[in-house]
C-alpha cells in the first residue's frame, strides 16, 4: 500500500476528528432512540438466567441507583454495538485513500464479513452459550443457597461473554488479514491444523462452564471458522507486483 506523502498531517488529522466524530454521532443517535426501551433491553438480556432460575426467585439490586443506571449502561453498550458497521464503515473511509483499488475490493468483504461474524457471535452466545451456562450454575448451586444475582454483576458478566464471542467468532477474518499481509500462508495454517484444533478446546474451556458439553459447542464452531478462514485466505494472497499496483482513486465520499 502507498500513502499520498504529499498530503500535509494536519489534513489527515482532520479527517481523523471527521470519522470519530461520525461514530460518535451514530452511537449518539442509536441510544437516543433506544433510551426509552433501557428497561425491556435489560430484560431481553436477562432472560436466560431467568428462565434457568428456581421458582420464586429473582435478580437484585444491591446498589440504590442500579437500577437505573444499569439498564442505561446496558443501552450504551448496545448501542455501540449496533453502530459497529458505521464505525467500520468509517474506518474504512479513512484509510481506502491509502490502497489500490484492487484492495478496496478485497477490503469491503471483510468489513462486512466482519460486522456478520461478530453479531453472529453474540447471538451465538445468547441463544446456545448463556442456558447452557445458566442452567449449569443453577443446578449446581448448594442446597439452601438462593440464588438472586445482582444486576449490575450480571451485566458485566455477560457483556464479557458477549465480546468474547464476537471476537472469536472474527477468526477467519485474522487468518485473512494474516494471509494478506504475508505474516503466514494458507498452506502453513494447513500444517498447523491439529494445534489449532487442540487451541479451539483450550478457549472453549477458558469461555464455558466446566462442562464437555458446552465446551465443545464453542470449540466446533471455532475450528469450522478457522477452515473457512484457511479457505477464504488463499483469495488474499498478494501476487500483484507493487510497481503495477493501480493509482488511487478520490476518497469514497
Amino acid at each position: 500500500m502507498a500513502v499520498d506523502d504529499t498530503q500535509p498531517l494536519i489534513s489527515h488529522l482532520i479527517e481523523l476528528r471527521k470519522r470519530l466524530l461520525n461514530c460518535i454521532i451514530a452511537i449518539l443517535v442509536i441510544f437516543l432512540c433506544l433510551a426509552y426501551f433501557s428497561n425491556d433491553i435489560y430484560q431481553l438480556v436477562s432472560a436466560p438466567l431467568i428462565k434457568q432460575m428456581p421458582a420464586g426467585a429473582s435478580m437484585i439490586a444491591t446498589d440504590v441507583a442500579s437500577p437505573f443506571f444499569t439498564p442505561v449502561k446496558l443501552t450504551i453498550i448496545v448501542s455501540v454495538f449496533l453502530a459497529v458497521p458505521i464505525i467500520l464503515y468509517q474506518l474504512w473511509a479513512f484509510v481506502a485513500p491509502a490502497l489500490y483499488r484492487h484492495e478496496r475490493k478485497l477490503v469491503m468483504p471483510l468489513l462486512f464479513s466482519s460486522s456478520f461474524l461478530f453479531y453472529l457471535g453474540m447471538a451465538f452466545a445468547y441463544f446456545i452459550v448463556f442456558p447452557l451456562a445458566f442452567g449449569f450454575f443453577a443446578k449446581t448451586a448448594p442446597h439452601g443457597v438462593q440464588i438472586a444475582t445482582d444486576i449490575n454483576n450480571y451485566l458485566d458478566f455477560v457483556m464479557t461473554l458477549f465480546m468474547a464471542f464476537g471476537v472469536s467468532f472474527e477468526v477467519p477474518i485474522a487468518i485473512v488479514l494474516l494471509c494478506w499481509t504475508g505474516v503466514t500462508t494458507p498452506d502453513a495454517l494447513r500444517a498447523k491444523r491439529p494445534y489449532v484444533l487442540v487451541g479451539a478446546f483450550v478457549v472453549g474451556m477458558l469461555l464455558t462452564p466446566p462442562d464437555i458439553f458446552s465446551q465443545t459447542l464453542l470449540a466446533i464452531p471455532m475450528y469450522c471458522l478457522f477452515e473457512v478462514g484457511v479457505f477464504f485466505s488463499r483469495f488474499y494472497v498478494s501476487k500483484a507486483d507493487p510497481d503495477e499496483a493501480e493509482e488511487h482513486d478520490e476518497d469514497p465520499e
